[in-house]
């Protein structure tokens, strides 16, 4: 999977798949983050169950392939975080989607299966993950509106990750080195205290909001977690900031075949970002030259056709 060598990685699959339904292995034991739910069973014709039992940001990543699962399922019931309903409920190839507790789904189905299992049950190709954007910014209230004229970059930044992997995120002061007059920083998080950097409070409760808000903006940089397959999924610009030893979904290179519109911005040593922002900030300051010489080159016409 790190390396996107999908095949190979669905024959390693179909092993673990056939020791599970020789041991007869329970599906419906133990942490629900370390259940193996499928069994192998025919989705075409079926009303498959998606169980989303693992983070925010996994169940972003793959409901990319409820829309091939409904090409030949019955039906698609999505079982999901609450916090994501609003989101997905109207993502493509979606019928019917709940909210996850902690008891049992209270819904009739034939098949059911974990969101993070589809890649493999549907023989997932690069052809497949690479339908992007699959998710829209509706539903939701932005809380950011671009007054007209304004030619800055608007950028939101994201720098703390879930407490279970400190290692991704990043001490906010750090982001000071990309502030710039041609450029506007928004907090997507909520503080505690005022920021170290002139910049805009953006932070919203809900996840639609969020995405509606996001989707007004021109660029998000953010670490490893759910903001970066938010932004993602929706197709707006994001650069992703990555430790050393990070996760296998963001393979070796500066891109992903996961989400097309984004970087990706690695460590070279471990716990180290000073050279990460480093190579922000460059590469930022080329955004805004770049975006300065179209600002420019838009006047010179619009001049000349005002002049004709």
């Amino acid at each position: 999977m790190r390396a996107s060598d999908f095949a190979r990685a669905w024959s390693i699959n179909d092993r673990d798949l056939a020791r599970r339904i020789a041991e007869n292995a329970p599906k419906h034991e133990g942490p629900r983050h370390l259940q193996h739910i499928w069994r192998g069973e025919p989705l075409a014709g079926a009303r498959v169950l998606v169980r989303c039992y693992h983070g925010l940001g996994d169940t972003l990543q793959f409901i990319r392939f409820a829309k091939p699962l409904r090409r030949i399922a019955r039906e698609v019931i999505l079982w999901v975080q609450p916090e994501l309903l609003r989101l997905v409920a109207n993502a493509p190839g979606v019928n019917r989607a709940l909210p996850l507790h902690e008891g049992a789904p209270e819904v009739d189905y034939d098949v059911d299966i974990e969101i993070m299992e589809l890649a493999f049950a549907l023989r997932a190709t690069r052809e497949i993950i690479d339908d992007v954007p699959y998710l829209a910014a509706s539903g939701g209230t932005s809380r950011f509106t671009r007054e007209p004229g304004d030619p800055r970059i608007h950028i939101g930044l994201v720098w703390r990750a879930g407490d279970w992997d400190q290692r991704r995120s990043i001490d906010l002061p750090l982001f000071a080195a990309l502030a710039d007059d041609r450029v506007q920083l928004h907090l997507l998080q909520p503080m505690t205290k005022v920021a170290p950097f002139p910049a805009n409070a953006l932070a919203c409760a809900e996840i639609a909001d969020v995405a509606a808000t996001i989707s007004q903006l021109d660029l998000v940089i953010t670490v490893d977690t759910m903001m970066a397959h938010l932004a993602g999924a929706l197709g707006i610009p994001v650069w992703t900031m990555l430790c050393r030893d990070c996760d296998w979904r963001w393979g070796e290179g500066a891109t992903t075949p996961w989400y097309r519109t984004m970087r990706l911005f690695r460590q070279r040593t471990l716990n180290n970002w000073q050279p990460v922002i480093a190579d922000i900030a460059d590469e930022l300051g080329n955004v805004c030259q770049r975006t300065q010489e179209r600002v420019r080159t838009a006047e010179v016409l619009e001049t000349n056709v005002l002049t004709l």
